[in-house]
């Protein structure tokens, strides 16, 4: 459910500021740049987070 999660929050929030970029530049929409975009970045968090521990740091 989390790699799903992922996926669907970067496209969601990749599209909104491919619209929002797009409209300010008066550029038309495209969706696919898009999609290649919020894929990538998904990929990106779901390394990152399984790099991270899970566990706290044991005080010495």
């Amino acid at each position: 459910m989390k790699i799903v999660m992922t996926f669907l929050w970067s496209f969601l929030l990749v599209t909104m500021l491919n619209y929002v970029t797009g409209s300010i530049a008066a550029v038309p929409f495209d969706l696919v740049p898009g999609i290649v975009i919020s894929v990538i970045l998904a990929v990106v968090v779901l390394v990152i987070s399984s790099l991270c521990p899970d566990e706290p740091v044991a005080d010495h």
